[in-house]
């Protein structure tokens, strides 16, 4: 008797188009580097022409299929606009975000309006813009918000971080509900603190660092080669069931 085994589903993403907001550094640059040596070609956006053009060289040069598309995402008009006249994308990653770190009593309209106007707002709209030609060319494609694990937690001097991304939770919940009928699938990724240009000068405070490592459990900072492979797995048909959901990559830090 010979046994049927299963097939693994496949990791490779040959033949898609993907869009990746926030794409000239950090966490951005390695889901769009991740996606591209899967098989997939990535445009590659962001507001730094200079950054994202040599990222697309670095990428082309090692056979890779990029492009750019240079704007800012908080103009969700422009964001609209362009959008709609390119070809449809299968994958979305909505990257784009920031952070003002200060204690709750320190916070101004301004410090909010700009953190919740990138992080909930321009990426909210981003992602409308992008499923919008998802459903017109019938394409079952895959939303993947870069979350955080501040989206399942509160943290010190994070008062409006946690707002916008606990925000960015409930609305990817809904959009997947929305966008089931449709094929889309919609998930957050939630990474703990990632080392990358944007955290770096946090992690220069020795005591922030030893606070932000006692509760990792696994005992180090990530980073972000510590977020491709997941960004891979929600892009592709390994993920095929899986929307809704949020990929918590913490080191442990909610489990305690």
């Amino acid at each position: 008797m010979t046994a049927v085994l299963p097939q693994t589903p496949s990791f490779r993403l040959d033949g898609r188009r993907a869009l990746v907001t926030g794409a000239g550094r950090g966490l951005g640059l390695a889901a769009a580097t991740a996606l591209a040596r899967a098989g997939a070609e990535v445009t590659l956006c962001a507001r730094s022409r200079s950054e994202l053009e040599a990222v697309a060289e670095t990428m082309c040069a090692e056979g890779l299929a990029a492009d750019t598309l240079v704007l800012d995402v908080t103009d969700i008009t422009s964001f609209a606009a362009a959008i709609e006249a390119r070809p449809p994308y299968h994958v979305f990653v909505n990257n784009a975000g920031t952070n003002r770190p200060k204690p709750f009593t320190d916070v101004t309209p301004e410090d909010f309006d700009v953190v919740m106007g990138l992080n909930v707002r321009a990426a909210f709209f981003a992602a409308q813009a992008v499923c919008r030609r998802m459903i017109a060319a019938k394409i079952a494609g895959s939303v993947i918000h870069v979350s955080s694990q501040m989206g399942h937690v509160g943290g010190e001097r994070r008062s409006i971080y946690c707002a916008s991304k606990w925000a960015m939770e409930g609305f990817s919940k809904s959009m997947a509900l929305d966008l089931a009928p449709h094929g889309i699938r919609v998930n957050t990724l939630c990474p703990t603190f990632i080392e990358t240009p944007m955290t770096r000068p946090f992690f220069a405070d020795a005591t922030f660092r030893a606070n932000v490592l006692a509760k990792i459990k696994l005992g180090r900072i990530g980073t972000v080669e510590d977020v491709m492979g997941a960004v891979l797995f929600l892009a592709s048909d390994a993920s095929a069931l899986m929307t809704g959901s949020s990929l918590l990559i913490d080191g442990g830090w909610t489990a305690d």
